[in-house]
């Protein structure tokens, strides 16, 4: 007779599931090398995710994430070119003011955008004015202050006198948009990589390509 186990039925049989698995595991090796390779691969795939998603947020996995070529961005000649992020955007490692950031490429948006956080990180002169500008965007009318990046760059291009709108309404991204990417001499995707042209290609850096 199957005695009745009431609400806590799925609980039993959870635990009864893993007890089996778990003495399976003991005396089948085959069992036990391919928890281990599971667990080994779950433990892989957490790690790239992080470095891929937060290395412009932590300095260090930023670090990893340039050692192990997983951020996307190469110079070739004097070309920079950048690979498709998992997400389906375009994700540049950029410096501003000796601060480095991790920046999407739209080119949809009209002008340079940066959060509160980068903008002050990086000293960006702002302007003095006592309103701020409104902005449409895909979410709705925001505020935002306007101002001007003295330097950016990364690979190859540099961009001086850069101007741009902040706000807190962007959260923690970072966008380079069209008045960035028209002072290239031409920018163009092909397949799954954006490559960049500059007019005047500027030497790399060891940390910076």
């Amino acid at each position: 007779m199957i005695p009745d186990l009431g609400a806590n039925a799925p609980l039993y049989l959870l635990l009864a599931a893993l007890l089996i698995a778990a003495l399976i595991a003991r005396r089948v090796r085959f069992v036990r090398v391919l928890t281990t390779l599971a667990i080994w691969g779950v433990l892989g795939a957490v790690i790239v995710t992080l470095i891929g998603e937060r290395g412009r947020i932590d300095p260090y996995l930023g670090t990893v994430a340039r050692l192990l070529k997983l951020d996307g961005q190469e110079v070739v000649g004097k070309e920079v070119r950048v690979r498709m992020a998992p997400d389906g955007h375009f994700w540049v490692r950029a410096r501003i003011g000796g601060v480095e950031r991790r920046m999407l490429v739209d080119s949809g948006a009209t002008v340079t955008a940066l959060s509160s956080e980068t903008a002050a990180a990086a000293g960006v002169e702002m302007a003095h004015s006592a309103f701020p500008i409104v902005l449409r965007t895909a979410n709705g009318e925001v505020s935002a202050q306007t101002g001007t990046i003295a330097e950016l760059r990364f690979g190859t291009i540099t961009a001086r006198q850069l101007a741009v709108v902040v706000s807190p309404a962007f959260g923690d991204t970072d966008v380079l948009g069209m008045n960035f990417l028209s002072r290239l001499q031409s920018w163009r995707v092909e397949g799954s990589t954006l490559i960049l042209v500059p007019h005047h290609p500027q030497p790399t850096r060891a940390d910076e390509t």
